[in-house]
């Protein structure tokens, strides 16, 4: 199993210089410690926070970009695109990359986002899939012709086809059946969010399949975007968590739990995070991923380093515990999965 980051937001105080200095010391940082993806998704007017887009952010790390590290966009909001456009920049982006793109796609699920750019928010999942439509078209051959709802192309000659043949790998964002159907139907892969555990994960993970098998197409495994926060002791390992993630805390205490002490709003984050984290001892979290792995097609696992409220010091501190007591771990429940395989096909 591999591991990658996802690269958020910063707070907007920091200048535009210091968000770029620390951007690329985290991307040093993840490509020494092992790390195999690189990721980031796509806001727009996201107010006290600044989230860099995506394409141009990427194509500023491709020039950084070590040979076992991949990019991805986890994920960019199709339908706010004209498909053309979008095909030709992430086409460009994966030859900056020299065929090292995966391209993350959903359809959005913030209607403000969609109200501001004069988008119709309630269509968004019937644009998305037209727009894929046109995109793989784009990619795949010399003159592209399309009368859909939304777009139309008409003896449109294409000139910038993707560096990997046909196209680049494509993970499809879903939380709901229907979703998860069209990300079976339409994708390589379906990015599995924090949220989305137990019972609830194991039956959407047979929906996925099952639409896989009526179509005749092969099973695949699913980047999971989970923390996974290593320390000296399980009670340290909470303790780095809520610092790391207290904004989200905070939020969570106001929304739901502002009649309760400090204390019950803690116990209430730990539970959350015991269900939603991979988080303990460096041998804890390893077993939890072992077991996770064990029952779930996933890889790779893409884990946040750098939340609101840390330091480029303490994000950088966050990848090389990972680079030292975990990923060469989870390499090496990879490598076992791997001869099993071989194995069981010999």
């Amino acid at each position: 199993m591999r591991m990658g980051v996802i690269l958020g937001d910063v707070s907007s105080s920091v200048s535009p210089r210091e968000h770029l200095d620390g951007l690329l010391r985290q991307v040093e940082a993840a490509q020494r410690n092992g790390l195999s993806h690189i990721t980031m998704g796509q806001h727009f007017l996201y107010g006290d926070l600044r989230w860099l887009q995506p394409v141009p952010t990427l194509a500023r790390i491709a020039a950084e970009l070590d040979d076992h590290v991949t990019l991805a966009t986890t994920v960019v909001q199709v339908p706010l695109y004209h498909p053309v456009m979008l095909a030709e920049d992430l086409a460009t982006l994966d030859i900056l990359t020299r065929g090292r793109l995966v391209v993350g796609a959903g359809a959005g699920y913030r209607e403000d986002e969609f109200t501001a750019l004069g988008v119709d928010f309630s269509q968004r999942f019937a644009m998305f899939e037209e727009s894929l439509q046109i995109m793989q078209q784009m990619w795949t051959q010399d003159t592209v012709t399309y009368a859909g709802r939304f777009w139309s192309v008409e003896d449109g000659h294409t000139h910038i086809r993707p560096w990997q043949q046909p196209h680049p790998p494509i993970w499809i964002g879903a939380m709901k059946d229907r979703g998860v159907r069209r990300s079976a139907r339409l994708g390589d892969g379906w990015p599995i969010t924090p949220e989305t555990r137990g019972p609830e994960l194991v039956r959407l993970l047979s929906v996925y399949e099952d639409e896989r098998d009526r179509l005749g197409k092969p099973h695949v495994r699913h980047p999971l975007r989970r923390e996974v926060i290593p320390a000296p002791t399980t009670e340290a390992a909470y303790a780095r968590f809520e610092a790391m993630a207290k904004d989200r805390l905070l939020a969570y205490a106001q929304r739901q739990l502002a009649t309760r002490d400090a204390d019950e709003i803690s116990q209430q984050f730990r539970e959350v995070a015991r269900q939603e984290t991979f988080i303990g001892t460096p041998d804890e979290v390893v077993a939890q991923l072992r077991d996770f792995a064990a029952r779930f097609p996933v890889d790779p696992v893409l884990v946040r380093a750098q939340w609101p409220s840390m330091t480029s010091d303490e994000v950088v501190a966050y990848l090389d515990d990972l680079g030292r007591d975990v990923v060469p771990a989870v390499a090496e429940l990879e490598s076992v999965a791997r001869v099993v395989r071989d194995q069981a096909q010999d």
